[in-house]
């Protein structure tokens, strides 16, 4: 007996099937932290067959970040925008003789996630499921207790070392093999969105013109300390910058609403401070005074817990002005985040409005902290 398929919950307009279709391309890369190469590869070639408007240049620095500076000799100040290129993973750190491979977390993983999960490994992309013991050989203790990672391992089918060897190499990345979805009404689902959404936020912004040197800073390994972004800073030199992320989204069962960090579909996230920085007070006011003027929804961050790669450009040389604007996103750091397209579409709007009143007023001199 067949069913007769269901109408899609929701058609997206012209504008979110292209965001979207974006989106599902830097999802479905793979570079988790310190091996970022075929994001960046990817939105190098984006870049190049659509340049910014003025002059421009593209490099990577010596670290991996994809720097874009676009009309560097205009009077103004200097603008950074950043978003990061890695995702959490897995490291290939053993190989058993039967075969089996031992990891270890790249980035902020919590283990209780792990077991059962289906990873793809280094650029062949070889196959591989997340195991450990099974639970009808587990004693009752065991089974009160969570897996450690020293007990789980990756099975890729592999009958001995010799011919795991033939196929994965110590040090190779393994990511989550997880197909992008569109997911109910307006929703995406997919790994990696924490940063790929910001990544193609700020692919976006460079096809806009822009009065002031505008600085485009794709950056690596935020996930194990916000390594690349002190780099990228430091050889950007901005005076100002926006970091565009993804901030954890609570608003689920059983969390009460003073501990809701951000809730799905209510818009971007404005941050007054992390575990790792402070906002410049004039640059949230001037994102503020952008997103009422156009009608835009926002809402702030709340709580400090976390933080990005504007605590690592804040204090670089004399020091830099920073803001961060952050798109909610359920179940970070796991194999599925899920993300609104609405968000993403007035996150975008809100970072191109935002910063053009930044250069605007800055421009005149005013410093009104």
């Amino acid at each position: 007996m067949t069913t007769a398929a269901q109408e899609p919950l929701w058609t997206p307009t012209k504008g979110q099937e292209a965001l979207i279709t974006r989106l599902r391309q830097l999802s479905e890369l793979d570079g988790v932290s310190g091996g970022e190469g075929p994001v960046r590869e990817w939105l190098r070639a984006q870049i190049e067959a659509q340049p910014p408007k003025g002059p421009f240049t593209v490099e990577t620095d010596p670290m991996g970040n994809l720097l874009v500076r676009v009309g560097e000799d205009r009077p103004g100040p200097r603008v950074m925008v950043a978003a990061h290129m890695d995702e959490v993973g897995l490291m290939i750190t053993a190989i058993e003789d039967d075969g089996l491979l031992r990891f270890r977390p790249v980035g902020g993983i919590d283990p209780r996630i792990l077991p059962a999960q289906v990873v793809r490994i280094g650029q062949g992309r070889v196959p591989g499921v997340v195991g450990g013991k099974p639970i009808h050989l587990q004693t009752p203790e065991e089974r009160k207790k969570a897996y450690r990672v020293e007990e789980l391992y990756i099975d890729i089918g592999a009958r001995s070392r010799s011919e795991a060897e033939g196929a994965v190499q110590l040090g190779e990345y393994a990511t989550f093999d997880t197909p992008f979805q569109v997911l109910g009404e307006g929703l995406v689902m997919g790994k990696a969105l924490d940063d790929r959404a910001g990544c193609l936020i700020l692919l976006e912004l460079l096809q806009e013109e822009w009065p002031v040197p505008f600085l485009a800073a794709f950056t690596v390994q935020e996930e194990v300390g916000l390594r690349g972004a002190q780099v990228a800073a430091y050889r950007l030199n901005p005076d100002v910058a926006l970091v565009l992320e993804t901030t954890s989204c609570a608003d689920l069962p059983g969390v009460p609403p003073a501990k809701q960090v951000t809730r799905l579909g209510a818009g971007p996230a404005l941050t007054f401070r992390d575990r790792t920085s402070i906002a410049d007070p004039q640059l949230v006011r001037l994102l503020i005074q952008e997103a009422e003027a156009a009608g835009l929804p926002w809402q702030w961050k709340h709580g400090t817990a976390g933080g990005n790669d504007a605590g690592a450009i804040q204090t670089q040389r004399g020091g830099v002005r920073v803001a961060s604007l952050s798109l909610p996103c359920r179940y970070l750091h796991q194999p599925g985040n899920v993300l609104s397209v609405r968000d993403l579409e007035h996150g975008l709007e809100l970072a191109r409005r935002g910063l053009h009143a930044w250069a605007r007023e800055l421009s005149n001199g005013g410093d009104r902290r």
